[in-house]
């Protein structure tokens, strides 16, 4: 048995994929201590990790300091978190051994707690994977838009933030690659290699292990008996980017008068009541269970977060994208690739636009098809119980927990 630390700052989309690995971990006799935000305390210990947890409010307002606008400025923002997380980490877990860290790809303290720890590492990769020489061009392509009079500060506060985390924890950061993409010798990451765009300019060291599918441990309860033999349209916003009340009403205006059971859930930010008068077609939630939900869907309108995107594919539901930031844009263009759905533009949105591509994509059945197919290719990937699978056999090569 291998004494785990997992370290984990992420939304649900960088979480919920972990639950799994988690669970299979330790049902192979691993002992998993999990650090994260409170938020996730619970569903975390229900895999039978023990939970530590450090200042979410702090470490959200840290990482919004270094700025929004620019890549760059994220990139500060996840060394600005250095000073909340560290200390709190270290301090929590001092005086323990353990034999190897997993730590989530977009969480910048990852990789220098790994260093700090002299822990052997990998990587947990809820996106698209990045290489470095497609991260840095990506990254060289959007500083060139970056005002001159505005990146000189940006540049000069990365050079500080560098400067301060090797001399408090003595750690040398090489590249703003290293704190945004955490890079590691074993790199599990959630989709399969068919999906991630340029999937075969990846070495051995990233294991596309597919969609990591498992209960979520969530509370709420939801009467699927509702929407049993329904066939609905399922919306969500996922739940970051979920408060758009102007949003919600569009979709009553498009689908109100429609044959569809439309199932919305709006998340904990905006209250029902504040939608006003609800077509009798739809059943509006603050949460669902999710992939319950997909197993009965026909086509599912989402903002494109790659955790819904996984799941809506694996249960070969066609999609409507709706990208907000991030990557979304990018997976919104890798699904309509693929034929499995469509993308519109949030900003310019109608009723009659959404109705219309809706109904495009259920008549026209290529797009289930190409959905089924991809479905297909997610479940036969392996998941969670694959991505453990890689991991011991790393430990084997590396003889590590020996």
């Amino acid at each position: 048995m291998a004494r785990v630390l997992f370290i984990n700052g992420g939304s649900e989309g960088h979480v919920n994929p972990t639950i799994g690995v988690v669970q299979e971990l330790i049902a192979r006799g691993e002992e998993v201590v999990y650090v994260t935000i409170e938020d996730f305390r619970e569903r975390m210990e229900q895999t039978g990790a023990t939970v530590r947890t450090f200042d979410g409010q702090n470490f959200i307002k840290a990482f919004l300091s270094g700025g929004r606008n620019y890549l760059l400025e994220r990139i500060n923002g996840l060394l600005h978190t250095a000073d909340v997380v560290i200390p709190s980490v270290l301090d929590q877990i001092k005086g323990e051994h353990f034999d190897y860290i997993i730590h989530d790809s977009m969480f910048g303290c990852g990789r220098i707690l790994a260093q700090i720890l002299k822990l052997p590492a990998i990587s947990s990769c809820t996106s698209f994977a990045q290489s470095k020489e497609s991260f840095d061009k990506m990254l060289e392509q959007l500083t060139e838009k970056i005002p001159g009079d505005l990146l000189k500060p940006i540049q000069a506060d990365y050079q500080n933030l560098t400067k301060m985390v090797k001399e408090k924890y003595e750690v040398e950061i090489q590249s703003p690659y290293e704190v945004f993409c955490n890079p590691a010798p074993l790199t599990i990451v959630y989709i399969t290699r068919e999906f991630q765009p340029y999937g075969e300019a990846f070495d051995p060291t990233y294991k596309f292990v597919g969609p990591s599918i498992s209960s979520r441990f969530t509370q709420e309860a939801f009467d699927l008996s509702a929407i049993k033999g329904k066939s609905p349209i399922y919306i969500s916003l996922g739940t970051i980017v979920n408060q758009s009340i102007d949003f919600y009403q569009l979709c009553f205006q498009a689908f109100e008068d429609t044959a569809h059971t439309i199932l919305m859930s709006i998340g904990n930010k905006v209250q029902i009541s504040d939608l006003g008068d609800i077509p009798a077609n739809f059943i509006v939630k603050r949460y669902v269970p999710q992939p319950e939900v997909l197993k009965q869907a026909k086509l599912f309108i989402t903002h494109g977060g790659m955790n819904s995107t996984n799941e809506g594919l694996y249960f070969g539901v066609p999609l409507v994208v709706l990208p907000q930031s991030a990557d979304q844009p990018v997976i919104a263009e890798r699904v309509a690739k693929i034929g499995a759905g469509l993308s519109l533009q949030m900003q310019s949105l109608t009723a009659s636009q959404l109705r219309e591509t809706a109904e495009h994509v259920l008549q026209d059945p290529s797009f289930k098809e190409a959905a089924a197919r991809i479905g297909e290719s997610f479940q036969r990937s392996g998941g969670y119980r694959k991505a453990v699978d890689e991991i011991f056999e790393w430990k084997s090569q590396h003889h590590i927990g020996d």
